[in-house]
């Protein structure tokens, strides 16, 4: 090879390395995240277990990065105003919601919503998942669910099963059974969990469908029939699922998670689900999440966007299908 060939090969290479290099540098650096205290919205007033999972995941992200963790409590209507706040939120991955079910169960309750779930917020990372039960006193003349709705149909008009609320988890559950099952249990509808306890305790609750973190510290005082869910809460190893007793739509699981606005760089996005997920595999946040009777959120982020997706329409179908009307 000639000395002349030989240099212009070298000059050639050293100018792609040099344009390569300048490309390199040349290409926007990636956002400092967080820059600013992040605000996480609960949609929820303070103290229920929204509430808990939110600033028991606000202290981890603290300690991790150095940066405050303001947990705001932004209830009403039936969560929507804390997502919108979010959904509306500048994109700056700054302003987080931490959302339950209902964020995907209102949409067909209430049509009109001021946010759009798919289209202006992306799911992250599901922080605790928990079955819901079907109950009856501890008193109660049946044991198993084929009895307790073999009772119901011999005495029509008689039977009753309290729930949340109009439109909450267990109000849709009650409802389904009734569809499925061809029963006329009247629903009674509670503000809260711990009233609808006393009254089931007390006898005015022929039944009541309850999630497993509110039913644990009380399940001497209860007989559970089946449990929602695809496969059977580790607590109760000898309750049945719906499906194994040949019910359908009862496989989705309540669970709590953690949203952002669509508009927030995928680079930030990532980076906060990421360290969630990180969050949620510590010894001690397992430990507290299970000792609340919940389950600790393992999903990637595409898998629980799925789960979102998934029991979106589940719900859409089961609401049409049961005609559940917020009043």
């Amino acid at each position: 090879m000639s000395p002349h060939r030989s240099l212009t090969r070298r000059t050639v290479v050293g100018a792609l390395s040099a344009l390569a290099l300048t490309a390199v540098f040349a290409q926007p650096a990636a956002p400092a995240y967080p820059r600013q205290p992040i605000k996480l919205v609960v949609p929820y007033p303070p103290g229920g277990a929204t509430d808990t999972l939110a600033r028991l995941v606000g202290t981890k992200l603290q300690e991790a990065w150095g940066q405050t963790v303001i947990v705001e409590n932004k209830p009403g209507a039936s969560g929507t105003l804390g997502n919108d706040m979010v959904a509306k939120a500048p994109p700056d991955g700054h302003t987080v919601l931490m959302a339950i079910t209902a964020i995907v169960q209102v949409p067909a309750l209430m049509p009109n919503l001021p946010y759009d779930v798919a289209r202006d917020l992306q799911p992250l990372a599901m922080v605790a998942s928990t079955n819901s039960l079907l109950v009856v006193p501890r008193n109660a003349s049946v044991s198993t669910l084929k009895e307790f709705v073999e009772q119901v149909k011999a005495n029509p008009a008689k039977y009753n099963y309290g729930s949340y609320g109009v439109g909450t988890s267990s109000h849709i559950q009650g409802s389904l059974l009734n569809l499925q099952a061809k029963l006329d249990l009247v629903h009674v509808p509670y503000k809260g969990a711990a009233p609808l306890l006393q009254d089931l305790r007390g006898g005015q609750l022929s039944s009541a469908f309850i999630d497993m973190a509110t039913a644990r510290p009380q399940l001497e005082t209860m007989k559970p029939l089946a449990v929602t869910g695809p496969k059977r809460n580790p607590l109760l190893p000898n309750v049945p699922t719906f499906a194994e007793l040949g019910y359908h739509s009862f496989e989705p699981l309540g669970w709590f998670a953690l949203f952002m606005p669509s508009g927030v760089p995928a680079p930030i996005a990532k980076k906060f689900a990421d360290e969630a997920q990180r969050i949620l595999r510590l010894p001690d946040v397992v430990q507290r999440i299970e000792q609340l009777g919940m389950t600790p959120g393992h999903l990637t982020t595409a898998e629980f966007a799925k789960v979102v997706r998934d029991d979106a329409a589940i719900y859409a179908r089961i609401i049409r299908d049961t005609n559940i009307r917020l009043e």
